[in-house]
């Protein structure tokens, strides 16, 4: 684990048998979770300002363009009687949401980021990308067996979607330039569990450096 959160904290971690490092695969792709405008512009009722983390992921979209990588997006959006009513429990806990409703500005991709026509766009309901979802699927129809994590919000859909995709199989890393929060204290609280626990929180150096070094998914040319 990295010297970032007090030595004795990483003691108690790695005593306990937390924090070993992930296996990476050959065949990665990249899931961009959420960098909706509702999240990336902070005039949103759910949003912060992000502009680093997109300037960050374009990056590594672009690298992963070079070398064939799989680019997956999220968007979470919901329609009318689903915003407005009380079927998605989610929502009464965190009202701020209802106003990511389909077909509006807020559920978005950013206009920032190089989104191209063949990448995979995934709505979604809850946290996780994977969660009701063709995310897993489309991993597997494609031969993908590793995921870098990039999006908002660390303390949500980040997390829940590291920890659904270790559980489906996948190992995980999650780039740090790359994901973002509205506060600094459950950002670094949670990269630092899913450094312990659930993948590798890695930079966005490296992250580049991998996905040059990887495979191009089944039925690529």
């Amino acid at each position: 684990m990295r010297d970032r959160y007090g030595a004795e904290t990483e003691r108690v971690y790695e005593r306990a048998g937390f924090g070993a490092v992930v296996r990476r695969g050959g065949r990665p792709a990249i899931v961009i979770v959420d960098l909706s405008r509702g999240f990336t512009e902070e005039h949103f009722p759910a949003g912060s300002d992000l502009t680093d983390v997109v300037a960050a992921t374009g990056q590594l979209i672009d690298a992963g363009r070079t070398a064939g990588i799989p680019v997956l997006f999220t968007t979470i959006a919901y329609t009318a009687a689903e915003a407005d009513g009380s079927a998605v429990t989610w929502l009464e806990k965190a009202p701020g949401l209802r106003s990511l409703r389909e077909g509006s500005p807020a559920v978005e991709i950013d206009p920032r980021l190089p989104m191209r026509p063949e990448d995979s766009l995934i709505t979604k309901k809850g946290a996780s990308a994977f969660f009701g979802t063709m995310v897993a699927s489309t991993l597997v129809g494609l031969g993908c067996d590793t995921v870098l994590l990039c999006g908002a919000t660390t303390s949500g859909c980040i997390r829940a979607t590291a920890v659904d995709a270790v559980q489906s199989g996948f190992s995980v890393l999650v780039v740090r330039e790359c994901v973002g929060d509205r506060a600094v204290g459950p950002h670094e609280a949670n990269l630092f569990d899913i450094q312990a626990k659930y993948g590798d929180v890695i930079d966005l150096d490296d992250a580049v450096r991998y996905v040059g070094q990887s495979k191009p998914p089944r039925g690529s040319v």
